[in-house]
């Protein structure tokens, strides 16, 4: 008989302990005796359970103050779909709340029972997102990736979720086997004309919902960050009045693709046709604030899903 390693059973007891308390709603002592340990043990248990995200916590009651705003954005920037978050005031995260909101609308899009395809971008947002999803089983489905896996020293991208999201939903998932960035327009179709990506693309134009980062530029943006342009054309993407980015795709302050050399050489698949696809932006926090309003006033995405502060942000006149 194989012997369960110990790391492996300590995590098999702290999940027991976990569902107890979080599910079963018992008490430390009443853990503590179904399992005969300790009560100081069944604690550690609990706690270590969380500490290696066992446990994924959703508040399901809706706040007044957060459907209020959610209304007000949504009929401002006449979305299809806004949901606001809680906002912290002493965290400094710019995944938390919104990666879990996220979470349960991907789920509850790939629990439809007609086969749908869903495009997902790429970005740290959308990986602690993917990173909250439960294993989910829905083989008629389809999952396609907006954004290139490839770094730019040639790695596989760290932030592409697309593979990240095969290890918990069971459907066929379609990544993109392209670099975010390639040299020159002229590369971009040579590459966009293999039929291996032309299908990838195919499928992309046929997205139902599409989720995406939104991300601000600047010399400390992940596009700068991740080695994706040089600080110098960051400066000189800004000095032309760009704001924002969305699957590499480069925008200003009104929401507009820029006419430039960086958006000629962006190897991602479009951003799915907003008349046909719900395309929900994933994004909070001051860094944001314009390239979020920049999305929704020019229609780069028809929904949201952001905090309080920066729903309040946009609704400012």
């Amino acid at each position: 008989m194989v012997r369960k390693s110990e790391t492996s059973g300590r995590l098999d007891d702290a999940a027991r302990a976990g569902w107890l308390y979080y599910v079963a709603g018992r008490t430390q002592d009443e853990i503590a005796s179904s399992m005969g340990i300790s009560r100081q043990s069944a604690q550690r248990l609990v706690s270590l359970a969380v500490a290696e995200r066992l446990i994924k916590v959703r508040l399901d009651h809706p706040i007044a103050a957060c459907l209020e705003l959610a209304n007000a954005v949504r009929k401002k920037f006449n979305l299809k779909h806004v949901e606001v978050v809680p906002s912290d005031p002493g965290s400094s995260s710019t995944t938390v709340g919104i990666a879990e909101a996220a979470a349960a609308e991907i789920e509850r899009w790939l629990k439809r029972a007609d086969p749908i395809v869903l495009a997902v971008g790429t970005g740290r947002t959308l990986k602690a997102a993917v990173d909250q999803l439960p294993a989910i089983e829905c083989p008629n489905h389809r999952i396609v990736s907006l954004t290139g896996n490839i770094a730019p020293d040639g790695s596989a991208a760290y932030y592409n979720v697309i593979f990240s999201m095969a290890d918990a939903v069971k459907a066929r998932h379609f990544p993109m086997p392209l670099p975010v960035l390639v040299t020159s327009a002229e590369e971009r179709e040579t590459l966009h004309g293999q039929q291996l990506v032309r299908s990838t693309l195919e499928i992309s134009a046929q997205a139902d919902v599409t989720f995406v980062g939104i991300g601000e530029l600047g010399i400390d943006g992940p596009l700068c960050v991740d080695g994706f342009l040089e600080k110098d054309e960051m400066m000189e993407l800004m000095r032309n009045g760009a704001v924002g980015e969305i699957c590499g795709w480069v925008f200003d302050g009104e929401g507009k693709l820029l006419d430039n050399p960086i958006n000629e050489r962006v190897a991602s698949a479009s951003i799915p046709s907003r008349e046909s696809s719900t395309v929900i932006g994933i994004g909070k926090g001051k860094r944001k604030f314009k390239a979020i309003k920049a999305a929704v006033t020019g229609h780069q995405i028809n929904a949201l899903i952001t905090d309080e502060d920066t729903a309040e942000y946009l609704l400012r006149p």
